[in-house]
């Protein structure tokens, strides 16, 4: 089953982060895509801008409006992994795994992926 792990990030508990240990984070990070290419498990992912860089479009009335900023401020959406495991008890344990998640600096939401056949 595919699930997606969202990567939710604090940007002020990264902003604490000494710029070395940040590095050895993005180093785990590239070691743990790796595991989950060597498992077979890693479908795709990446990380993404942030919350500056984003645009939210809305729909009224046919026509498109868009904002600056993300639909919510309430995380900073990092990045993301689509997995494909036996279930969600392996996506669970993939997420807790994550660098950022592992070290406390981020929350990883856990989202199964419709199959629509």
């Amino acid at each position: 089953m595919k699930y997606m792990l969202l990567i939710n990030s604090d940007p002020a508990a990264w902003a604490k982060v000494a710029p070395e240990d940040a590095n050895k984070i993005f180093e785990e990070y590239g070691a743990y895509t790796q595991a989950l290419h060597d498992s077979k498990e890693y479908v795709n992912g990446d990380p993404v801008q942030g919350n500056e860089t984003a645009k939210t479009v809305r729909v009224s009335k046919g026509k498109p409006a868009v904002t600056d900023g993300p639909f919510s401020t309430a995380a900073a959406l990092a990045g993301y992994y689509t997995v494909d495991v036996k279930d969600l008890d392996r996506a669970l344990e993939l997420a807790a795994t994550i660098p950022g998640a592992a070290q406390g600096l981020d929350a990883i939401e856990v989202r199964p992926i419709m199959d629509l056949g």
